[in-house]
């Protein structure tokens, strides 16, 4: 009579075992085949995103890599050396609205500030606490591209049906070609229709006649002061616009907006 060995009969079980293990059905493949090329995707646009720009970014093209990464997925080197942040910026809002039959020119409102209470003290700060602060920083990036011909014009009120072509034409009259003009009017268009949600989330779409936005860039103290108690930041610059007409992007919610920057406003009101 034969008998089996400690190790043997270990093996007979560790056989049985692998044999009636179920593999994976196809589906199962396919979901595991995915994931793995979505995450070499995804870790292949970051690096793309993240390093200097070279010709390899132009292989799924520009625009392909900034509709994946924005908004959810930006972020860059700006934190770091050699040109960290070194400044805030803030956006201001302040609207012309009918009441009793008038029109009231209200007071700023630091849009900035409303959306910089979200994130403050949260350990899951939303996406929507940063709006502001890129809508002004393209906004003034492309303004100091301008001839101070051109920043004259940005500085007058355009209030009327219309006012974007009417604007566009009055950078044409100017003496002189600059093909910033064409990014200042996206930038333009941006900044607008995001102060139009402002003033209808704070005053209400029926009361807003025409809206104005102020945006503003102050530095933090200079790094060779920075031991230095008594240091002050500069003063900040601002980009001087005039008046415009609300304007809406198409897919926009006003409800959705003016529930969401409403209701901090006034929890964050005095």
């Amino acid at each position: 009579m034969s008998r089996t060995s400690p190790n043997q009969e270990h093996a007979d079980v560790a056989d049985a075992t692998v044999a009636a293990r179920p593999r994976p059905t196809w589906w199962v493949k396919l979901i595991a085949f995915a994931a793995c090329l979505l995450t070499l995707w995804h870790v292949g646009a970051s690096f793309l995103w993240i390093a200097p720009y070279s010709a390899l970014r132009e292989i799924p093209t520009q625009q392909v890599l900034a509709s994946y990464m924005l908004p959810m997925f930006g972020q860059s080197w700006s934190v770091f050396a050699p040109e960290p942040i070194n400044g805030d910026y803030h956006f201001n809002v302040r609207a012309v609205i009918e009441k009793d039959g008038e029109e009231i020119e209200t007071g700023w409102v630091s849009a900035t500030d409303v959306e910089l209470s979200m994130i403050r003290y949260n350990l899951f700060p939303p996406r929507a606490g940063i709006q502001s602060s890129e809508v002004a920083s393209g906004q003034m990036n492309a303004y100091n591209k301008l001839n101070a011909d051109q920043k004259a014009v940005v500085g007058l009120d355009f209030d009327e049906a219309e006012w974007e072509d009417w604007m566009v034409r009055s950078f044409d009259e100017l003496e002189g070609e600059n093909p910033s003009t064409e990014t200042y009017m996206a930038e333009e268009h941006l900044s607008t229709a995001y102060a139009t949600q402002v003033a209808y989330a704070i005053w209400g779409a029926d009361a807003v006649v025409k809206v104005q936005y102020r945006v503003s860039r102050q530095n933090v103290v200079p790094y060779a002061d920075r031991n230095d108690p008594s240091a002050q930041r500069p003063d900040p610059t601002f980009s001087t616009t005039g008046w415009r007409l609300p304007i809406e992007e198409e897919g926009q919610s006003r409800e959705n907006f003016a529930n969401t920057f409403r209701g901090q406003f006034e929890r964050i009101q005095p």
